[in-house]
């Protein structure tokens, strides 16, 4: 196992998410919209075959990584979810960064702490925002599948891990 210095060392070599922006950008929108929705599908498939989002249907929100420049609207239907490119119109949007987002996606921080902390915003229709919050968060962990929360919480440790060496931040290494 590698000892805390020498893995701070290594991840601190590790770059930020914004210097990925630039080679994300040559990547066509229907590429990146397709594995978002099939992302989102994974995810979703349960609670919008039960329902859960039919009170949302017709509504679109917007998600922003800042750092890496990219954008998607959701459009939820009746009990299925689309995914827009960036220019279509949303009725709120969340914002944050890769890492951030990341470590929200994998139960790893609350949106309140990331909001609180001025890492998360919430724009437009704030209602909207908080309706899907509060779905998301009654989402039962155990019903994403085994593989995604694993890639999610390892990936979530792993750009935490890095953004704090990066930052030369003193903390605990990831041990995955």
């Amino acid at each position: 196992m590698l000892d805390a210095t020498l893995s701070r060392r290594l991840l601190r070599l590790i770059p930020p998410p914004a210097r990925l922006a630039q080679p994300l950008r040559a990547l066509p929108h229907p590429l990146l919209r397709h594995g978002t929705g099939r992302l989102i599908d994974l995810v979703l498939a349960g609670p919008l075959a039960a329902g859960a989002l039919d009170e949302l249907a017709g509504r679109r929100l917007g998600v922003e990584v800042t750092d890496l420049e990219l954008r998607w609207i959701v459009a939820i239907g009746d009990r299925r979810v689309d995914v827009l490119g960036p220019d279509a119109d949303s009725e709120s949007t969340v914002r944050g960064s890769a890492t951030d987002l990341l470590l929200l996606a994998s139960r790893l921080e609350d949106a309140d702490t990331l909001f609180f902390q001025r890492r998360l915003q919430l724009t437009g229709d704030t209602e909207l925002g908080l309706a899907v919050r509060n779905l998301l968060d009654q989402l039962p962990w155990e019903t994403i599948p085994l593989g995604l929360r694993i890639a999610l919480n390892r990936g979530a440790r792993f750009a935490r891990a890095a953004r704090a060496a990066y930052r030369g931040e003193v903390g605990e290494p990831t041990a995955t």
